[in-house]
């Protein structure tokens, strides 16, 4: 795991928990990462999503805390968070459809002004959406909707960006373009947490993975361990059974 500058972990998650009214959905989640790309995994209804809303503002925690370079970030509203340095890219794209690309990105360029990440960068990462940037959220194919998406969280310039199932409905010829995007972040010193039921898709974006069960991270492999090891994907991801 690398560290920051002052020797601390980039993000720090302890015993954080959340739910809906009398439900608990995250129990006591802990975890650090430094400037990486790392893996959630696990079957559906254990807590992912859950825990990305809470992460990012959209649910309060009713325990534990988040540090970001050391700074407490847990239960603050979404675009406090957005500024202390973590981006979002939601499950379902979220995409306003009646917007063209270029619209979309036009909303955040003028934060991005003279930053890394300009609406100009993200379309020499993602090409595609250059020769479509005249055309609506509505008339994109998902996978262009997805990297639409991922740009969008790019112009907040963050130091981790978060991706809540990228690789959902999508082709592998786009997974490889998400792939490459996210070595390519961390190259450049931005951390990923990507939040994945695909197993597959997961191990090629960050070859450390945190399994969560119930709410909670339950174990740690790495990508080609979970890859290789069928009896840790029936225990953990339900592969091959009923």
């Amino acid at each position: 795991m690398t560290m920051n500058g002052a020797g601390a972990p980039l993000l720090a998650v302890d015993g954080l928990s959340a739910g809906y009214g009398a439900s608990t959905v995250l129990d006591g989640v802990s975890f650090r990462m430094g400037v990486e790309a790392v893996g959630i995994v696990g079957r559906n209804g254990m807590g992912k999503t859950t825990f990305c809303d809470t992460l990012v503002g959209f649910l309060p925690s009713s325990a534990g805390q988040v540090s970001l370079r050391g700074r407490r970030v847990d239960n603050l509203a979404p675009e406090r968070v957005a500024r202390s340095g973590i981006a979002y890219v939601p499950q379902g794209r979220r995409l306003f459809l009646s917007l063209t690309v270029d619209e979309h990105l036009a909303m955040l360029a003028r934060r991005a002004r003279n930053k890394r990440w300009t609406p100009e960068a993200v379309y020499e990462l993602f090409p595609r959406l250059a020769e479509r940037k005249k055309h609506g959220g509505a008339d994109l194919s998902g996978g262009e909707q997805q990297m639409l998406a991922v740009g969008r969280a790019l112009l907040l310039n963050a130091r981790l960006i978060v991706m809540d199932e990228p690789s959902e409905g999508l082709a592998p010829t786009i997974v490889d373009v998400l792939v490459s995007a996210v070595r390519q972040l961390v190259d450049e010193g931005v951390a990923v947490l990507v939040v994945e039921q695909n197993l597959r898709a997961a191990a090629r974006m960050a070859n450390r993975q945190l399994v969560m069960v119930s709410g909670r991270i339950e174990a740690e492999f790495t990508g080609d361990e979970l890859l290789a090891r069928t009896d840790l994907q029936s225990k953990y991801l339900g592969v091959g059974t009923a």
